[in-house]
């Protein structure tokens, strides 16, 4: 069997290679004369798997390492009989530990609390289903929006989208990026959703760019429809929206499921992908796993007030990377391929917690 890899999928050199025979690239050496040869394609959402890429090859199954997939021309591989799979909810922890380590920035740097506001979580699928986990634990209250589910499970657990323009203190978006359907996401926050806001809420896109529109999102900043933007998804990645860049509270370049469990999971998948399809033993599948935190053990006594938010901050702080995309926009994609993937929380000790504080920190995955 023939394997080519994107060579920044991680965690994967050296444990498919006793079956296959692995060829490791980088996003631009991923061209027609690379992969006519390939059995199967391991990849990321920088590889975009075109008509002009997959015609003419070997290729019968594309995997990639990510949630999302509107990377691969997925009607093209439907008709050319080359299967593909995604990684649903590889991500979902890290993208929602993102979320709360941003909100609490911002929250610490506006002297406020999380507690009692009142979050609209847009899409309530593995992400945002782990969204509301964790800010049910800390005391927030929830709106969930998701029309594919409520048509599933009936309307009492869901509300409209103009219900969370009217109520939600917080607004953050979990939803799948499509175009068409009757579910299509394209600009699904538009000028007329901002014109219903009526709390100034915070707004949140870690799922993808074009969600949103920017030129509306940039006039609902300045017209204060919105308080703060808190921004990992842009449109036109990689060259973002310079105006944008400067509105945000917290800025920073699509890494919010950058965490190294989260990258191990996406790898792991992509592994039982190919195991399933090509219907092969892959025995080192379980060497797939992240490297220790640098600091796994979380003193609270070194903190004289906000110990939980601390904490939390102490597994990912998101201002680091938001001060270097800042200094260095042009620098999107490179900020990408060497980001120094944090560790979730179940990797970290806490000690010295009070009762109450032990409570919450184990509702939000933390050793203790």
């Amino acid at each position: 069997m023939k394997i080519v890899a994107d060579n920044t999928v991680p965690y994967l050199k050296g444990i498919a290679e006793p079956f296959a025979e692995v060829l490791y690239f980088n996003s631009k050496e991923f061209k027609p004369e690379t992969v006519k040869d390939a059995d199967a394609l391991i990849i990321r959402s920088i590889d975009k798997c075109t008509r002009e890429l997959l015609e003419g090859s070997k290729i019968k199954l594309i995997t990639t390492a990510t949630i999302g997939f509107d990377h691969i021309d997925t009607k093209y591989c439907d008709k050319a009989g080359i299967s593909w799979k995604n990684a649903p909810g590889c991500n979902a922890v890290s993208v929602a530990q993102y979320v709360l380590a941003s909100m609490i920035t911002v929250a610490l740097r506006n002297n406020e609390s999380l507690k009692d506001k009142t979050i609209g979580i847009i899409g309530v699928g593995h992400v945002g289903k782990e969204i509301e986990r964790l800010c049910i634990a800390y005391g927030m209250k929830i709106l969930r929006n998701d029309p594919p589910r409520e048509e599933a499970e009936g309307k009492d657990s869901f509300v409209s989208l103009d219900a969370i323009a009217r109520e939600a203190d917080i607004i953050t978006l979990h939803v799948p990026y499509t175009k068409e359907g009757r579910y299509a996401t394209h600009h699904l926050a538009n000028a007329d959703f901002f014109n219903k806001l009526e709390k100034k809420p915070w707004f949140i896109n870690s799922c993808r760019g074009s969600v949103h529109d920017t030129h509306a999102l940039l006039s609902a900043k300045k017209e204060d429809k919105i308080s703060e933007l808190i921004i990992d998804c842009w449109e036109n990645e990689p060259g973002i929206d310079n105006e944008l860049l400067k509105e945000a509270a917290i800025a920073t370049p699509h890494i919010a499921g950058f965490s190294a469990d989260g990258k191990a999971n996406g790898t792991r998948i992509c592994l039982e992908n190919i195991s399933r399809f090509f219907h092969v033993t892959i025995e080192k599948i379980g060497e797939v796993i992240p490297p220790a935190p640098k600091n796994p053990v979380i003193d609270l006594d070194q903190f004289k007030e906000h110990r939980i938010e601390h904490a939390i901050l102490s597994s990912f702080n998101p201002l680091g990377i938001d001060h270097a995309l800042r200094e260095s926009p042009d620098k999107f994609e490179w900020f990408r391929a060497n980001y120094n993937h944090p560790r979730e929380y179940q990797a970290y000790t806490v000690i010295h917690a009070t009762n109450n504080e032990i409570k919450l920190l184990k509702e939000l995955g933390f050793n203790v």
